[in-house]
């Protein structure tokens, strides 16, 4: 590469553009330096220096620089800094904050390595920030795998439990697999795109600009279709769309409480960034692309609904559900090739789902179950009566899920819903009504347990004396879940900051 190209690409090196992910960084390293230099006895302070590090870094970005320092291309193209990524980098920093302190009461009375839980998270989020905001294939896989990697420690971090070594084994294969699938598919594209023959191509074939142009001018090329293909199957196996979802409740049920959370909100909403960015490049292919999406969400909704019908294991609910959110937020990426604030609405989704499963997976994490893998429906029965409080964090976690007005999540489907009518997407519209019918039966189900005395029959003559819920919820706990439950039921009644906030991202 001549020397002129080198200076230019430097020149276009801001490193004060990226403030979010290096300070994140300097903090994960941070954490292994205290480690070495406190006493013993002061690491517990350590997850908390995490928690306090992160919650600064977000009330700059929000108060200081909602939208974002710079705009336009940056190192050589590799990013694409606008306010959309801000926005993004909001919400993954948000998540990581609630999983640190899922992490805090997860790891309380384990014997197991705590601060190296807190230095991978802050890892993987400062990783699914820049992925939110790649404009380069090399960009986008690099930070993709950053992330995943991690998550493969994560996943299995409960080194001395048969489920979560299993589950780390099935993500790992599973996770190779799909990378090995979206690598095949960004070969294709620069093979096909790099072609000098053939109009459009370009020898920087990775960058996205330069990849639209080469689409636009060979809409039909078969190499560029299958590679098309392959990389939205590859990013279909992150968000866990059908057919891609099968790794979904083994890993959901074996790995920790806080992981489990991890991958369910900020795995899944850098997916749907990436599919955002990859919509936009794979735009004059929409003759092919739009009738995989809508195939995909529809199948998506319809096996994850039916799917969570029959589970009792509430990490294997969670995860199927999970599932079928995948599938309400591809109808809104769908929709988002004709109309343009359907992006608003994805994004307002997303930030509703993360309230509502802040308050689900916090109520999880505080159940007195020895092994959490093991956490069923049956455990959650009276929950209400054992302890109020986090019987209605549940209850506004589940409803908002459920889609239930006039919680935030109510409001996000119906802004999918709408941004699918103004796109004529009628028969998704209508196998998105089925799934939110069908998703009532098991959500409210669980509230049953919750809520409602259930009889059965118990063969042990003698009494014991059951743990209480949330024994282990501080005022730190108490002030989470209180965050979550407000911010869900404002969001359902007031939507105008957040609103306005998301579309001028």
């Amino acid at each position: 590469m001549p020397v002129d190209t080198l200076q230019q690409i430097a020149e276009t090196n801001s490193w004060g553009s990226i403030y979010p992910e290096l300070i994140l960084g300097i903090l994960a390293l941070a954490l292994l330096a205290l480690e070495v230099v406190l006493p013993k006895f002061a690491h517990g302070l350590i997850p908390r220096i995490a928690i306090i590090g992160q919650l600064v870094l977000l009330g700059y970005i929000l108060f200081v620089d909602p939208t974002g320092c710079c705009s336009g291309e940056a190192f050589g193209g590799m990013l694409l800094l606008s306010p959309a990524g801000q926005a993004f980098r909001v919400f993954f920093l948000a998540s990581s904050i609630f999983v640190s302190y899922l992490g805090m009461v997860s790891l309380a009375n384990k014997q197991l390595p705590r601060i190296e839980f807190f230095h991978i998270t802050l890892v993987i989020t400062g990783a699914l920030m820049l992925l939110a905001q790649a404009n380069h294939f090399v960009m986008l896989f690099v930070a993709l795998e950053t992330a995943t990697v991690g998550f493969y420690v994560l996943v299995s971090y409960f080194r001395n439990n048969v489920l979560s070594l299993e589950a780390g084994l099935k993500y790992l294969i599973m996770g190779a697999l799909s990378s090995s699938i979206l690598l095949f598919g960004i070969v294709l594209l620069y093979g096909a795109a790099s072609n000098p023959a053939l109009a459009g191509s370009s020898v920087d074939s990775l960058n996205f600009a330069n990849l639209k142009v080469f689409l636009q001018a060979n809409p039909t090329d078969v190499m560029a279709l299958m590679g098309m293909l392959l990389v939205i199957s590859g990013v279909a196996f992150k968000i866990g769309a059908f057919p891609f979802q099968i790794w979904i409740p083994d890993v959901y049920q074996g790995a920790p409480v806080p992981t489990t959370a991890f991958l369910s909100i900020a795995s899944k909403a850098a997916g749907f960034a990436m599919l955002i960015s990859l919509v936009n490049v794979f735009e004059p292919l929409t003759d092919w692309l739009t009738p995989l999406l809508v195939g995909i969400a529809a199948l998506t909704i319809l096996f994850g609904n039916f799917g969570a019908l029959t589970q009792r294991n509430v990490k294997r609910l969670i995860g199927l559900s999970g599932v079928s959110h995948a599938g309400f937020l591809l109808i809104g990426v769908v929709a988002s090739m004709s109309v343009e604030w359907a992006l608003t609405a994805i994004l307002f989704y997303l930030f509703a789902y993360l309230l509502a499963s802040a308050a689900v997976f916090g109520v999880m994490v505080h159940m007195p179950k020895e092994d959490e893998a093991e956490l069923s429906l049956d455990d959650f029965a009276d929950l209400s009566k054992k302890n109020g409080f986090l019987g209605l964090a549940l209850a506004i976690g589940i409803g908002s899920l459920a889609g239930i007005p006039p919680l935030a999540g109510f409001i996000g489907k119906l802004l999918i819903f709408v941004a699918a009518f103004e796109a004529e997407l009628y028969g998704l519209l209508a196998v998105a009504v089925i799934g939110v019918v069908v998703s009532i039966y098991y959500y409210f189900g669980w509230l049953k347990y919750a809520f409602f005395e259930i009889w059965k029959f118990n063969d042990d003559e003698e009494d014991r004396e059951e743990p209480v819920p949330g024994a282990s919820l501080g005022l730190f706990g108490k002030l989470t879940l209180l965050l979550a439950i407000i911010g869900t039921a404002l969001l359902g009644f007031y939507q105008s900051p957040l609103g306005n906030w998301l579309a001028g991202s």
